[in-house]
């Protein structure tokens, strides 16, 4: 009942999440099932055995429904298992007359909810939690100490007093594994909230992608990837263009949709590399690509996608594009900071080119020193999908003169 008490109590901070809601319920079901068959021969049999029983099964359903709510998962049927095995077997004349075969079903049924918590411990999908695995082991241990105990007093044939003694021996060592398993529960939760707190000191808040610390972090992945598949290491750069008379013009709030709108464009043409937020409405990609030409594509093909994409403020549409810089960098050569230095100067020069397109730096400018003041003229322009339709059907008007 104490421990009831504890987990309504921690139910009560967050309400959305009915996991500590469950596990009170378990252990107010348990508690009030032992007590109705601690007094039996005080009150009515059915009360004591039948309903008692029952009651306590209802708790392990319960506690099955708890860690279901801790990977939100959905109700599933085999959760009901431990009281209707009680009750399907309770009422037989054969059962409900014999004391040793009360325990026996009892015990069958305690295998099956133990079973059950095994089950939705280890059936999660939930990967990286080794404590998930000694959990789901100690489950197994009760599953198998219930079955056990269940066979030993079908085959001995006990006495009432004997087994007595049999459940009294159950009950010592299940609650033995029970408070084990609650410790560890308690440990799951705690390096869960760890890895949560972990994520959230990698992520930017606001759009849910890798912040600069997170960023970073992935760059020598990345370049053991491209090492391993002889590829290339590129780094994207992204401005959005004239942020500020977005924000001015049409308010924070609106500006901060922009932000989002894009980094879910960007992140979908980046599944294969690491994207994140620089800080303000800068961005960068590491990624890895066979070449320049696939670097290029890349790029052009976020630039245009994110021109494409309407942004409402509800009243107007935002106007919102983006400038690229881009550098290349064979694996063994790749270094972070300098191809960060490089794409910077190839983002000034998309910036200077009249903002909305990709320059992009090869090998040979990427490995250059930084001048003392950016080169506009340096990189490579690449042409928009807009103005390579345009040669196209210039080169046809040609073609009929």
């Amino acid at each position: 009942m104490t421990l009831a008490l504890v987990a309504f109590m921690a139910w009560r901070h967050n309400v959305r999440n009915k996991t500590y809601l469950y596990w009170g319920l378990g252990f107010l079901f348990s508690g009030i099932g032992f007590a109705m068959v601690a007094v039996r021969g005080q009150i009515p049999n059915i009360l004591s055995i039948e309903a008692g029983n029952t009651i306590a099964l209802c708790g392990q359903s319960a506690w099955v429904m708890g860690y279901l709510a801790l990977d939100r998962r959905k109700f599933e049927w085999w959760v009901l298992l431990p009281p209707a095995v009680w009750l399907a077997g309770v009422f037989l004349p054969w059962v409900n007359g014999d004391y040793a075969n009360r325990v026996i079903l009892y015990n069958l049924a305690s295998a099956t909810g133990a079973t059950a918590l095994a089950l939705a411990v280890t059936t999660s999908g939930v990967k990286g939690e080794k404590t998930r695995g000694k959990l789901g082991a100690i489950f197994v241990a009760q599953s198998v100490l219930c079955f056990g105990t269940a066979l030993a007093m079908a085959l001995l044939g006990p006495t009432d007093a004997e087994a007595a003694n049999f459940a009294g021996l159950a009950a010592m060592a299940m609650g033995f594994l029970l408070t084990f398993a609650c410790a560890l529960t308690c440990r799951m939760i705690m390096e869960r909230s760890e890895k949560q707190l972990r994520l959230l000191s990698f992520t930017d808040p606001l759009t849910s992608v890798l912040n600069r610390r997170g960023l970073f972090g992935r760059f020598d992945a990345i370049q053991e990837k491209a090492f391993d598949a002889r590829h290339q290491v590129a780094v994207l750069l992204f401005d959005l263009d004239h942020f500020k008379r977005v924000n001015d013009r049409f308010g924070h709030q609106a500006g901060d949709h922009v932000l989002t709108v894009f980094a879910r464009v960007a992140r979908q043409y980046t599944p294969d590399g690491v994207f994140g937020r620089m800080g303000g409405e800068e961005f960068a990609a590491f990624t890895t690509v066979a070449d320049q030409t696939e670097a290029e594509a890349l790029a052009e093909s976020i630039r245009a996608e994110f021109c494409r994409v309407p942004i409402s403020t509800g009243e107007a549409l935002i106007p919102a594009t983006v400038s690229i810089g881009v550098a290349l960098a064979s694996a063994i050569e790749a270094n972070r900071d300098k191809l960060i230095s490089a794409s910077d100067r190839a983002l000034y020069a998309a910036k200077a080119a009249g903002r909305n397109c990709t320059v992009i730096f090869g090998e040979a400018e990427a490995a250059a020193p930084a001048p003392a003041q950016p080169d506009e003229k340096s990189g490579e322009l690449v042409p928009t999908l807009d103005d390579q339709i345009y040669a196209l059907r210039r080169v046809g008007s040609l073609g009929r003169g």
